[in-house]
């Protein structure tokens, strides 16, 4: 495994290795003493998959309120997307910055997103599938999201009108509170 810093307090690119052949390909996707001994969170309970049907889908940007933030591991499994990740810590010395990386099921990377961050993705092909392992059990009630073209993070996104849900849609502009 390879963690692969970004310019982002705690924010890590994760790459495993693919071994490929003429059946296909295997990768181990998260090993707990790998992750450990990479200094990285290994505790995760929940596993989630989003698919889209289509280029263009905007999921975003959501965090989990405090006490149930949460690290999340990212990977897109099928297809390509752009993910989209910013820094709401306010006593990280890169609050109010943001990072982008194409994920893909070609590039086989992951991101792991650390407590505090605000995450969100755009479909770049038709039938991305996103897996993305949470150290916490998501809650309703601490769910939190900030409009994805918020003008405070100046995010340089590849569309103008990406198919929203009518809860992203709705999301306000950054307060500048602690999640």
């Amino acid at each position: 495994m390879k963690r692969i810093e970004t310019p982002l307090a705690g924010l890590v690119v994760v790459e495993t290795p693919v071994f490929r052949d003429a059946r296909g390909s295997f990768q181990r996707l998260q090993c707990n003493d790998a992750f450990a001994a990479a200094g990285l969170p290994a505790a995760f309970v929940q596993t989630n998959l989003s698919t889209n049907t289509q280029p263009n889908i905007l999921r975003g940007m959501h965090y989990q309120k405090f006490p149930h933030q949460e690290d999340k591991l990212v990977r897109c499994v099928h297809g390509a997307i752009l993910d989209v990740v910013i820094d709401i810590r306010r006593s990280s010395p890169t609050f109010g910055r943001h990072f982008a990386i194409e994920l893909s099921a070609e590039n086989a990377r992951a991101l792991l997103v650390p407590k505090g961050f605000a995450h969100g993705y755009l479909t770049l092909t038709a039938d991305a599938a996103v897996l993305y392992h949470v150290t916490t059990p998501y809650t309703p009630g601490a769910e939190g999201g900030i409009r994805w073209n918020d003008p405070r993070f100046a995010i340089d996104w590849p569309v103008d009108a990406p198919l929203l849900s009518d809860k992203d849609a709705a999301w306000p502009d950054f307060d500048g509170g602690e999640p």
